[in-house]
């Protein structure tokens, strides 16, 4: 018992650390890619369209950010502890 608690840990342990590094990795490309655009939308026109990727992808980025440490102000640790609780309750745990 005390096995598959530790293993299920080091699993969920394992996730985090993979989606804290995609993070980390969808960070840095942002921080280079979307200075190149600001620079060829500045070279080639003066729409400024090079904001739609920097929004969409800065949200994207802050959604994973989110997601990667745990941040969610509409789901968060309460509300899931809450609803572990219920789902053994109802399933007699």
């Amino acid at each position: 018992m005390e096995k598959n608690r530790k293993e299920a840990s080091y699993t969920m342990a394992k996730e985090q650390v993979k989606a804290i590094r995609e993070f980390y990795v969808s960070s840095f490309l942002y921080c280079i890619i979307i200075p190149v655009l600001i620079w060829i939308n500045y070279q080639t026109t003066s729409f400024p369209w090079a904001v739609f990727p920097a929004l969409g992808w800065g949200l994207g980025l802050i959604g994973k950010g989110m997601a990667a440490y745990g941040i969610n102000p509409l789901w968060g640790k309460v509300w899931e502890q809450r609803k572990i609780q219920e789902l053994m309750n109802k399933e007699g745990f």
